[in-house]
Protein backbone atom coordinates (compact mmCIF):
# COMPACT_ATOMS: atom_id res chain seq x y z
CA UNK A 1 0.00 0.00 0.00
CA UNK A 2 1.20 3.75 -0.53
CA UNK A 3 2.39 6.20 2.07
CA UNK A 4 0.73 8.57 3.15
CA UNK A 5 -0.07 11.65 0.95
CA UNK A 6 -0.05 13.98 3.64
CA UNK A 7 1.88 15.09 6.79
CA UNK A 8 -0.56 14.43 9.19
CA UNK A 9 -1.43 10.79 8.40
CA UNK A 10 2.02 10.24 10.08
CA UNK A 11 0.02 10.01 13.44
CA UNK A 12 -2.50 7.82 14.02
CA UNK A 13 -4.06 9.87 16.53
CA UNK A 14 -4.64 12.81 13.92
CA UNK A 15 -6.70 10.78 11.89
CA UNK A 16 -10.40 12.53 12.56
CA UNK A 17 -12.67 10.36 10.54
CA UNK A 18 -12.39 6.61 10.02
CA UNK A 19 -12.87 6.97 5.78
CA UNK A 20 -9.61 8.94 5.64
CA UNK A 21 -10.95 10.97 2.86
CA UNK A 22 -7.39 12.67 2.32
CA UNK A 23 -4.96 9.92 3.09
CA UNK A 24 -4.99 6.37 2.08
CA UNK A 25 -6.65 3.38 3.54
CA UNK A 26 -4.71 1.58 6.15
CA UNK A 27 -4.67 -2.59 5.81
CA UNK A 28 -6.33 -2.41 8.87
CA UNK A 29 -9.20 -0.53 7.36
CA UNK A 30 -10.11 -2.92 4.10
CA UNK A 31 -12.41 -4.71 3.42
CA UNK A 32 -13.82 -7.68 1.63
CA UNK A 33 -14.97 -8.03 -1.96
CA UNK A 34 -18.61 -8.88 -0.72
CA UNK A 35 -18.83 -6.06 1.23
CA UNK A 36 -17.36 -3.53 -1.61
CA UNK A 37 -20.02 -5.61 -3.91
CA UNK A 38 -23.01 -4.80 -1.91
CA UNK A 39 -22.29 -1.34 -1.36
CA UNK A 40 -21.76 -0.53 -4.63
CA UNK A 41 -24.94 -2.73 -5.66
CA UNK A 42 -26.81 -0.68 -3.40
CA UNK A 43 -25.52 2.69 -5.66
CA UNK A 44 -26.42 1.05 -9.04
CA UNK A 45 -30.03 -0.02 -7.73
CA UNK A 46 -31.07 3.67 -8.79
CA UNK A 47 -34.77 4.84 -10.05
CA UNK A 48 -33.33 7.26 -12.67
CA UNK A 49 -31.21 4.67 -14.47
CA UNK A 50 -35.05 2.41 -14.85
CA UNK A 51 -36.33 5.80 -16.38
CA UNK A 52 -32.83 6.09 -18.65
CA UNK A 53 -33.94 2.01 -19.17
CA UNK A 54 -37.35 3.16 -20.28
CA UNK A 55 -36.16 5.75 -22.18
CA UNK A 56 -34.01 3.37 -24.19
CA UNK A 57 -36.54 0.73 -24.77
CA UNK A 58 -39.07 2.75 -26.42
CA UNK A 59 -36.86 2.78 -29.59
CA UNK A 60 -35.31 -0.71 -29.97
CA UNK A 61 -36.70 -3.67 -30.55
CA UNK A 62 -36.45 -6.22 -27.66
CA UNK A 63 -33.59 -8.66 -29.43
CA UNK A 64 -31.79 -5.08 -30.36
CA UNK A 65 -32.65 -3.51 -26.89
CA UNK A 66 -30.59 -6.56 -24.61
CA UNK A 67 -27.44 -6.23 -27.18
CA UNK A 68 -27.56 -1.76 -26.62
CA UNK A 69 -27.99 -2.51 -22.71
CA UNK A 70 -25.37 -4.74 -22.75
CA UNK A 71 -22.91 -2.97 -25.02
CA UNK A 72 -23.29 0.34 -22.47
CA UNK A 73 -23.45 -1.52 -19.37
CA UNK A 74 -20.10 -3.41 -20.51
CA UNK A 75 -18.67 0.34 -21.55
CA UNK A 76 -19.72 1.19 -18.20
CA UNK A 77 -18.34 -1.65 -16.23
CA UNK A 78 -15.22 -2.22 -17.58
CA UNK A 79 -14.20 1.87 -17.47
CA UNK A 80 -15.67 1.87 -13.86
CA UNK A 81 -13.55 -1.55 -13.18
CA UNK A 82 -10.16 0.33 -13.92
CA UNK A 83 -10.30 3.04 -12.36
CA UNK A 84 -11.85 1.25 -9.17
CA UNK A 85 -8.64 -1.16 -9.64
CA UNK A 86 -6.45 1.68 -9.44
CA UNK A 87 -8.43 3.12 -6.41
CA UNK A 88 -7.70 -0.15 -4.72
CA UNK A 89 -4.23 0.44 -5.42
CA UNK A 90 -3.53 3.61 -4.02
CA UNK A 91 -5.88 3.62 -1.33
CA UNK A 92 -7.06 6.84 -2.33
CA UNK A 93 -10.35 8.68 -3.46
CA UNK A 94 -10.60 9.93 -7.04
CA UNK A 95 -10.40 13.37 -6.20
CA UNK A 96 -7.06 12.59 -4.26
CA UNK A 97 -5.59 10.80 -7.10
CA UNK A 98 -6.47 13.63 -9.26
CA UNK A 99 -3.76 15.59 -7.31
CA UNK A 100 -1.09 13.42 -8.90
CA UNK A 101 -2.96 13.72 -11.75
CA UNK A 102 -3.76 17.31 -12.02
CA UNK A 103 -1.70 19.18 -9.14
CA UNK A 104 -2.23 19.77 -6.24
CA UNK A 105 -4.46 23.06 -7.49
CA UNK A 106 -5.36 21.27 -10.45
CA UNK A 107 -7.12 18.54 -8.44
CA UNK A 108 -9.71 21.40 -6.83
CA UNK A 109 -11.27 21.82 -10.54
CA UNK A 110 -11.72 17.86 -10.64
CA UNK A 111 -13.34 17.78 -7.16
CA UNK A 112 -15.41 21.07 -8.37
CA UNK A 113 -16.52 18.75 -11.43
CA UNK A 114 -17.04 15.54 -9.69
CA UNK A 115 -18.53 16.74 -6.52
CA UNK A 116 -20.31 19.47 -7.93
CA UNK A 117 -22.52 16.53 -10.57
CA UNK A 118 -23.01 14.51 -7.48
CA UNK A 119 -24.82 17.26 -5.78
CA UNK A 120 -26.71 17.68 -8.70
CA UNK A 121 -27.73 14.29 -8.64
CA UNK A 122 -28.74 14.08 -5.15
CA UNK A 123 -30.91 16.91 -5.85
CA UNK A 124 -32.49 14.33 -8.87
CA UNK A 125 -33.13 11.62 -6.59
CA UNK A 126 -34.75 13.89 -3.85
CA UNK A 127 -37.19 15.14 -6.46
CA UNK A 128 -37.72 11.42 -7.43
CA UNK A 129 -38.61 10.38 -4.02
CA UNK A 130 -40.92 13.62 -3.31
CA UNK A 131 -43.01 13.33 -6.50
CA UNK A 132 -43.43 9.41 -6.27
CA UNK A 133 -44.41 9.37 -2.52
CA UNK A 134 -46.88 11.98 -3.53
CA UNK A 135 -48.55 10.70 -6.31
CA UNK A 136 -48.48 7.16 -3.94
CA UNK A 137 -50.37 9.04 -1.21
CA UNK A 138 -52.96 11.08 -3.05
CA UNK A 139 -51.05 14.38 -1.87
CA UNK A 140 -51.88 16.93 -4.60
CA UNK A 141 -50.11 20.46 -4.56
CA UNK A 142 -46.04 21.62 -4.66
CA UNK A 143 -46.70 22.12 -0.80
CA UNK A 144 -46.34 18.16 0.14
CA UNK A 145 -44.10 17.46 -2.43
CA UNK A 146 -41.89 20.39 -1.11
CA UNK A 147 -41.87 19.18 2.60
CA UNK A 148 -41.34 15.75 1.21
CA UNK A 149 -37.70 16.47 -0.42
CA UNK A 150 -36.81 18.42 2.65
CA UNK A 151 -37.40 15.11 4.99
CA UNK A 152 -36.11 13.02 2.11
CA UNK A 153 -33.21 15.21 1.90
CA UNK A 154 -32.00 15.10 5.11
CA UNK A 155 -32.44 11.55 5.84
CA UNK A 156 -30.96 10.04 2.83
CA UNK A 157 -28.17 12.31 3.95
CA UNK A 158 -27.45 10.45 7.10
CA UNK A 159 -25.79 7.18 6.32
CA UNK A 160 -23.61 9.12 4.57
CA UNK A 161 -22.83 11.16 7.24
CA UNK A 162 -21.61 7.65 9.22
CA UNK A 163 -19.89 6.93 6.66
CA UNK A 164 -18.91 3.64 4.94
CA UNK A 165 -20.22 1.24 8.03
CA UNK A 166 -23.87 3.19 7.58
CA UNK A 167 -23.76 2.63 3.86
CA UNK A 168 -22.96 -1.43 3.91
CA UNK A 169 -25.44 -1.75 6.83
CA UNK A 170 -28.36 -0.34 4.65
CA UNK A 171 -27.30 -1.89 1.63
CA UNK A 172 -27.10 -5.49 2.92
CA UNK A 173 -30.28 -4.72 3.71
CA UNK A 174 -31.99 -3.59 0.94
CA UNK A 175 -30.05 -4.92 -2.31
CA UNK A 176 -31.60 -8.97 -1.74
CA UNK A 177 -35.02 -7.01 -1.31
CA UNK A 178 -34.63 -4.70 -4.34
CA UNK A 179 -33.54 -7.40 -6.57
CA UNK A 180 -36.35 -9.64 -5.25
CA UNK A 181 -39.03 -6.77 -6.03
CA UNK A 182 -37.59 -5.69 -9.02
CA UNK A 183 -37.24 -9.79 -10.77
CA UNK A 184 -41.06 -10.17 -9.91
CA UNK A 185 -42.33 -7.59 -11.08
CA UNK A 186 -40.31 -7.91 -14.19
CA UNK A 187 -42.14 -11.30 -14.46
CA UNK A 188 -45.22 -9.54 -14.26
CA UNK A 189 -44.48 -7.78 -16.86
CA UNK A 190 -43.58 -10.30 -19.52
CA UNK A 191 -46.82 -11.92 -18.57
CA UNK A 192 -48.09 -8.83 -19.21
CA UNK A 193 -47.30 -9.04 -23.07
CA UNK A 194 -47.15 -12.36 -23.73
CA UNK A 195 -44.11 -13.60 -22.26
CA UNK A 196 -40.97 -13.34 -24.27
CA UNK A 197 -42.54 -14.27 -28.11
CA UNK A 198 -45.00 -11.19 -27.52
CA UNK A 199 -41.91 -8.61 -26.10
CA UNK A 200 -40.45 -9.52 -29.23
CA UNK A 201 -43.46 -8.53 -31.36
CA UNK A 202 -43.57 -5.24 -30.43
CA UNK A 203 -43.00 -2.19 -32.29
CA UNK A 204 -40.51 0.61 -30.99
CA UNK A 205 -42.24 3.79 -31.05
CA UNK A 206 -39.29 6.19 -31.02
CA UNK A 207 -36.23 6.40 -32.49
CA UNK A 208 -32.40 6.80 -30.79
CA UNK A 209 -29.05 6.21 -32.39
CA UNK A 210 -27.03 3.22 -31.02
CA UNK A 211 -23.93 6.11 -29.53
CA UNK A 212 -27.26 8.25 -28.06
CA UNK A 213 -28.33 4.83 -26.24
CA UNK A 214 -24.69 3.75 -25.03
CA UNK A 215 -24.09 7.57 -23.71
CA UNK A 216 -27.28 7.61 -21.89
CA UNK A 217 -25.73 3.92 -20.11
CA UNK A 218 -22.73 5.68 -19.19
CA UNK A 219 -23.96 8.77 -17.94
CA UNK A 220 -26.23 7.11 -14.98
CA UNK A 221 -22.72 6.47 -13.49
CA UNK A 222 -20.29 8.53 -15.35
CA UNK A 223 -19.84 10.80 -12.25
CA UNK A 224 -20.80 8.26 -9.43
CA UNK A 225 -18.86 5.44 -11.53
CA UNK A 226 -15.16 7.60 -11.80
CA UNK A 227 -15.34 7.99 -8.06
CA UNK A 228 -15.61 4.40 -7.69
CA UNK A 229 -12.26 4.56 -6.08
CA UNK A 230 -14.21 6.21 -2.98
CA UNK A 231 -15.04 2.70 -2.01
CA UNK A 232 -12.78 0.09 -3.99
CA UNK A 233 -9.60 2.26 -2.03
CA UNK A 234 -11.13 -0.49 1.11
CA UNK A 235 -10.40 -3.40 -0.89
CA UNK A 236 -7.92 -5.10 0.41
CA UNK A 237 -6.44 -6.35 -3.43
CA UNK A 238 -6.37 -4.57 -6.63
CA UNK A 239 -8.65 -7.22 -8.27
CA UNK A 240 -10.80 -7.29 -5.24
CA UNK A 241 -11.37 -3.60 -6.72
CA UNK A 242 -12.17 -4.08 -10.19
CA UNK A 243 -14.32 -7.25 -9.92
CA UNK A 244 -16.53 -5.36 -7.40
CA UNK A 245 -16.68 -2.63 -9.73
CA UNK A 246 -17.70 -5.27 -12.57
CA UNK A 247 -20.53 -6.66 -10.74
CA UNK A 248 -22.23 -3.33 -9.60
CA UNK A 249 -21.50 -1.15 -12.85
CA UNK A 250 -22.06 -3.76 -15.50
CA UNK A 251 -24.33 -6.74 -13.82
CA UNK A 252 -26.40 -4.61 -11.57
CA UNK A 253 -26.81 -1.56 -13.98
CA UNK A 254 -27.84 -3.90 -16.72
CA UNK A 255 -30.70 -4.75 -14.08
CA UNK A 256 -31.45 -1.36 -13.50
CA UNK A 257 -31.95 -0.78 -17.26
CA UNK A 258 -33.36 -4.26 -18.08
CA UNK A 259 -36.25 -3.90 -15.20
CA UNK A 260 -36.82 -0.19 -16.33
CA UNK A 261 -37.16 -0.80 -20.14
CA UNK A 262 -39.68 -3.92 -19.76
CA UNK A 263 -41.66 -2.25 -17.40
CA UNK A 264 -41.92 0.38 -19.98
CA UNK A 265 -42.64 -1.69 -22.61
CA UNK A 266 -45.21 -4.11 -20.50
CA UNK A 267 -47.54 -1.30 -19.00
CA UNK A 268 -46.51 2.00 -20.81
CA UNK A 269 -45.23 3.76 -18.02
CA UNK A 270 -41.19 4.53 -17.54
CA UNK A 271 -41.19 4.32 -13.82
CA UNK A 272 -40.99 0.67 -12.10
CA UNK A 273 -42.67 2.47 -8.92
CA UNK A 274 -45.53 3.53 -10.76
CA UNK A 275 -45.93 0.11 -12.22
CA UNK A 276 -45.77 -1.27 -8.49
CA UNK A 277 -48.37 1.30 -8.36
CA UNK A 278 -50.68 0.08 -11.16
CA UNK A 279 -50.48 -3.40 -9.69
CA UNK A 280 -52.13 -2.65 -6.92
CA UNK A 281 -48.68 -2.02 -4.84
CA UNK A 282 -48.87 1.00 -3.42
CA UNK A 283 -47.20 -0.58 0.02
CA UNK A 284 -44.57 -2.10 -1.73
CA UNK A 285 -44.04 0.92 -4.00
CA UNK A 286 -42.76 2.54 -1.30
CA UNK A 287 -41.04 0.21 -0.19
CA UNK A 288 -39.41 -0.21 -3.25
CA UNK A 289 -38.92 3.42 -3.89
CA UNK A 290 -37.47 4.78 -0.12
CA UNK A 291 -34.92 1.53 -0.14
CA UNK A 292 -33.77 2.26 -4.26
CA UNK A 293 -33.18 6.08 -3.61
CA UNK A 294 -31.61 6.25 -0.30
CA UNK A 295 -28.78 3.21 -1.01
CA UNK A 296 -28.12 5.71 -4.00
CA UNK A 297 -28.03 8.52 -2.15
CA UNK A 298 -25.97 7.92 0.63
CA UNK A 299 -23.33 7.02 -2.06
CA UNK A 300 -23.76 10.30 -3.50
CA UNK A 301 -23.36 12.43 -0.20
CA UNK A 302 -20.57 10.56 0.34
CA UNK A 303 -18.82 11.41 -3.33
CA UNK A 304 -18.99 15.28 -2.46
CA UNK A 305 -18.07 14.81 1.10
CA UNK A 306 -14.83 13.73 0.16
CA UNK A 307 -14.69 16.11 -2.61
CA UNK A 308 -15.17 18.78 -0.28
CA UNK A 309 -12.82 17.39 2.40
CA UNK A 310 -9.95 17.18 -0.84
CA UNK A 311 -10.82 21.52 -1.66
CA UNK A 312 -10.63 22.08 1.93
CA UNK A 313 -7.87 19.68 2.65
CA UNK A 314 -10.04 19.12 5.84
CA UNK A 315 -9.18 15.46 7.79
CA UNK A 316 -13.29 15.03 7.85
CA UNK A 317 -15.79 14.77 5.35
CA UNK A 318 -18.81 15.13 7.48
CA UNK A 319 -19.03 19.16 6.97
CA UNK A 320 -18.86 18.91 3.51
CA UNK A 321 -21.39 16.05 3.72
CA UNK A 322 -24.23 18.42 5.65
CA UNK A 323 -23.53 21.40 3.35
CA UNK A 324 -23.98 19.11 0.04
CA UNK A 325 -27.43 17.74 1.44
CA UNK A 326 -28.56 21.36 1.13
CA UNK A 327 -27.64 22.28 -2.15
CA UNK A 328 -28.60 19.13 -3.66
CA UNK A 329 -32.39 19.42 -1.57
CA UNK A 330 -32.68 23.07 -2.89
CA UNK A 331 -31.98 22.14 -6.14
CA UNK A 332 -34.64 19.57 -6.46
CA UNK A 333 -37.11 21.97 -4.98
CA UNK A 334 -35.80 24.14 -8.57
CA UNK A 335 -36.66 21.40 -10.80
CA UNK A 336 -33.15 19.65 -12.09
CA UNK A 337 -35.49 16.74 -12.01
CA UNK A 338 -36.83 18.05 -15.83
CA UNK A 339 -33.80 18.09 -17.63
CA UNK A 340 -32.84 14.25 -16.54
CA UNK A 341 -31.84 12.93 -19.83
CA UNK A 342 -29.81 16.60 -20.88
CA UNK A 343 -28.05 16.05 -17.55
CA UNK A 344 -27.40 12.20 -18.59
CA UNK A 345 -25.67 12.94 -21.56
CA UNK A 346 -23.91 15.99 -21.11
CA UNK A 347 -22.07 13.82 -17.17
CA UNK A 348 -21.28 10.92 -20.52
CA UNK A 349 -19.42 13.69 -22.33
CA UNK A 350 -17.52 15.67 -20.50
CA UNK A 351 -16.80 13.16 -16.73
CA UNK A 352 -15.10 10.00 -18.53
CA UNK A 353 -12.50 11.66 -20.31
CA UNK A 354 -11.13 13.03 -16.57
CA UNK A 355 -11.49 9.35 -15.63
CA UNK A 356 -9.39 8.60 -18.69
CA UNK A 357 -6.89 11.23 -17.37
CA UNK A 358 -6.38 9.76 -14.23
CA UNK A 359 -5.82 5.67 -15.57
CA UNK A 360 -3.59 6.80 -18.83
CA UNK A 361 -1.14 8.71 -16.31
CA UNK A 362 -1.35 5.89 -13.74
CA UNK A 363 -0.22 3.74 -16.79
CA UNK A 364 2.38 6.50 -17.56
CA UNK A 365 4.26 7.23 -14.23
CA UNK A 366 2.40 5.92 -11.11
CA UNK A 367 2.36 2.08 -11.14
CA UNK A 368 4.82 2.07 -8.01
CA UNK A 369 2.06 4.05 -6.16
CA UNK A 370 0.82 7.48 -5.87
CA UNK A 371 3.16 7.81 -2.34
CA UNK A 372 4.54 10.94 -0.34
CA UNK A 373 3.59 14.02 0.48
CA UNK A 374 0.96 15.97 -1.62
CA UNK A 375 2.46 19.42 -0.73
CA UNK A 376 5.55 18.72 -3.00
CA UNK A 377 3.43 18.17 -5.96
CA UNK A 378 3.18 20.64 -8.95
CA UNK A 379 0.79 22.74 -8.44
CA UNK A 380 -0.98 22.84 -11.72
CA UNK A 381 -0.09 19.32 -14.47
CA UNK A 382 -0.79 21.26 -17.39
CA UNK A 383 -0.13 18.81 -19.74
CA UNK A 384 -3.02 16.40 -18.38
CA UNK A 385 -5.19 19.24 -17.84
CA UNK A 386 -4.73 20.40 -21.83
CA UNK A 387 -5.58 16.38 -22.94
CA UNK A 388 -8.55 16.48 -20.63
CA UNK A 389 -10.14 19.52 -22.45
CA UNK A 390 -9.03 18.00 -25.79
CA UNK A 391 -10.44 14.77 -24.61
CA UNK A 392 -13.90 16.73 -23.76
CA UNK A 393 -13.78 18.38 -27.04
CA UNK A 394 -13.53 15.09 -28.51
CA UNK A 395 -16.35 13.23 -27.15
CA UNK A 396 -19.11 16.70 -27.22
CA UNK A 397 -17.85 16.42 -31.28
CA UNK A 398 -18.90 13.10 -31.29
CA UNK A 399 -21.98 13.01 -29.59
CA UNK A 400 -22.66 16.58 -32.01
CA UNK A 401 -21.69 14.57 -34.81
CA UNK A 402 -23.32 11.58 -34.08
CA UNK A 403 -20.57 9.35 -34.67
CA UNK A 404 -18.98 7.01 -32.72
CA UNK A 405 -19.81 6.94 -28.83
CA UNK A 406 -19.21 9.57 -26.95
CA UNK A 407 -17.87 8.18 -23.43
CA UNK A 408 -15.70 5.54 -25.17
CA UNK A 409 -13.85 8.15 -27.25
CA UNK A 410 -13.20 10.70 -24.20
CA UNK A 411 -11.99 7.92 -22.30
CA UNK A 412 -9.49 6.44 -25.23
CA UNK A 413 -8.68 9.87 -26.45
CA UNK A 414 -7.83 11.24 -22.78
CA UNK A 415 -5.89 7.50 -21.78
CA UNK A 416 -3.43 7.79 -25.27
CA UNK A 417 -3.19 11.85 -24.80
CA UNK A 418 -1.77 11.31 -21.60
CA UNK A 419 0.29 8.21 -22.59
CA UNK A 420 1.71 10.32 -25.18
CA UNK A 421 2.38 14.02 -23.06
CA UNK A 422 3.94 12.43 -20.42
CA UNK A 423 5.90 9.44 -22.38
CA UNK A 424 9.72 9.08 -20.39
CA UNK A 425 8.68 11.36 -17.55
CA UNK A 426 8.96 9.55 -14.49
CA UNK A 427 6.75 11.76 -11.48
CA UNK A 428 7.90 14.00 -9.47
CA UNK A 429 9.70 13.81 -6.12
CA UNK A 430 7.03 13.78 -3.23
CA UNK A 431 8.56 12.25 -0.34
Amino acid sequence: MSASTSRHAESPAAVVDPDYPIDPVPASARRSLFSLSIVLLGFTFFTPTMLAGAQIGAAFSATSLIWVLLLGSAVLGVYVGAIGGIGARTGLTTVMMCRYTLGTRGAKLASLLLGGTQIGWYGVTVATLAQLTASALGWDGRGPEVALMLVGGAVMGATAYFGYKGMYALSLVSVPLLLALAGWVTWRSLEEVGGWSGLTAIVPSETMTVAVAVTIVVGTFASGGTQAPNWTRFARTPSAGFWACLVAFLVGELLMLGFGAVGAVAFGEGDFVLVLYQLGLVGWGLVFLVANLWTTNDNTAYNFGVAGAEIADSRSKKPFVVGGVVLGTLLAVTGIYDNLIDYLVWLGILIPPLGGVVIGDFLARWRNGMSGATALLPSVEWRNIGVYVVASIAAWASNEAAWGIPPVIGVLVAVVGVLVVQRGRRPAPVG
